[in-house]
């Protein structure tokens, strides 16, 4: 675009926007190159399977920059490998549980690594890991009421909740605390008091949803506080924020050309908001049935652009190195565009005898996905999930069941 002599691209390039053109001129490539060849890729299961299984090894010594991260590895590398439909060996489950009942710490919480403090975040990812490793048993090796007590010394006078003691606030805190007091089945009108009106003040005028009031809307921020208030009700949630601003905020933040999510205005495609933005999916899925995003392009962008063909994993982008974090939040994008998501009203009404703050949560149902609104190939097909947790289906239920049981 040009006037009186001057390109107008020229003279407003910035960073921003060299990065954004090499980003859309290396995908567009790859499109281009599938649709001259005809194929779509499928998914490399057991290349990405060889991949996730490294980290449940013993991994070099690069990783030590990561100590803090012990339960986030184990639960992103458990995770995938479950979405792909691999048991790991039970002696790797049992080493992963007791690794994270050993990462207990004596005032509650679970830290990051062997004598760090509790953190609700390594907290959050140590519970999801074992409730998918553990059984009945490493269960009740939990002590439910320090964690209680823990999490109370988080909440904060006005709903909020921070990281740590002492820690920040925001609504990373708010989602990882309410999550884990759920699965826990220690969630209470006291430790969620005021909490709904907080996140609200959370929703800017773009419609997302920062980390604390005033702050700019992100992706990531986003999922945790809708997350975070559909766990407390469908109700809660439609009165506590503009859904219609939220939906208009996540269409703008799918990419024309690349078909995948950015996590703010004016930032790059990033695979992992395959699900940290697609997660929102499910819930519109939910609150209001039709379609609000388009499926089939992000289903693209991940087959297409999000697998390394070498080390197997999955990525950022193209020109990018695989590694866990992604691998297990784009394939949850991935379960999110191959179902269609509905609350099960039976499954509700049950819940809602035993607790009714939480039972939205665990009444999700799923479905493949209509042909016409994407097409899933039968070797593209991972796990349907529980999108409130991020869990393979049915994991957080059983988990959730096991503490209700004792109360019978």
């Amino acid at each position: 675009m040009s006037e009186n002599g001057k390109c107008f691209e020229e003279e407003l390039l910035t960073k921003t926007t060299e990065d954004q053109k090499e980003t859309e001129d290396a995908i567009a490539k790859i499109y281009d190159d599938i649709l001259e060849s005809g194929n779509l890729p499928h998914l490399m299961k057991i290349k990405h399977a060889r991949f996730l299984q490294a980290g449940l090894s013993q991994l070099p010594p690069m990783f030590k920059a990561l100590d803090a991260s012990q339960p986030w590895i184990l639960y992103w590398c458990l995770n995938s490998l479950n979405l792909l439909g691999i048991d790991p060996p039970q002696d790797v489950k049992k080493q992963i549980v007791s690794k994270v009942l050993a990462l207990q710490h004596k005032d509650g919480g679970i830290g990051g690594g062997l004598g760090q403090f509790g953190h609700i975040a390594s907290t959050y990812a140590g519970i999801l890991a074992l409730a998918i490793a553990g059984d009945g048993e490493s269960f009740n090796r939990l002590d439910r009421k320090k964690m209680y007590e823990w999490l109370m010394s988080l909440k904060q006078k006005d709903g909020s909740f921070v990281m740590h003691v002492g820690g920040e606030k925001d609504t990373r805190a708010v989602y990882c605390s309410l999550v884990v007091a759920s699965l826990l089945d220690i969630i209470s009108e006291e430790l969620v008091e005021g909490t709904a009106e907080w996140l609200a003040q959370c929703q800017t005028f773009e419609g997302g949803f920062g980390g604390a009031p005033f702050d700019e809307a992100h992706g990531g921020y986003t999922f945790c506080a809708a997350a975070a208030l559909l766990i407390l009700g469908k109700e809660v949630l439609l009165k506590h924020i503009n859904l219609e601003k939220l939906i208009q905020w996540t269409v703008t933040k799918q990419l024309s050309l690349e078909g995948g999510f950015s996590g703010r205005s004016n930032k790059l495609v990033d695979g992992c908001y395959s699900f940290w933005v697609g997660g929102l999916i499910p819930m519109f899925d939910i609150l209001v049935g039709s379609e609000v995003a388009s499926r089939a392009a992000l289903q693209n962008y991940i087959l297409s652009c999000c697998q390394h063909e070498q080390m197997g994993g999955l990525r950022d982008k193209p020109g990018k190195n695989p590694d866990f974090y992604h691998s297990n939040y784009v394939l949850l994008g991935l379960s999110v565009v191959q179902n269609k998501f509905a609350i099960d009203q039976d499954q509700l009404e049950r819940n809602e005898k035993i607790n009714s703050l939480d039972s939205l949560a665990y009444s999700i149902s799923s479905t493949p996905i209509d042909p016409s609104v994407v097409k899933a190939e039968k070797e593209d097909i991972i796990k349907t999930i529980n999108p409130i947790f991020g869990l393979p289906e049915g994991v957080a239920e059983h988990f959730k069941a096991h503490y209700v049981s004792q109360k019978e």
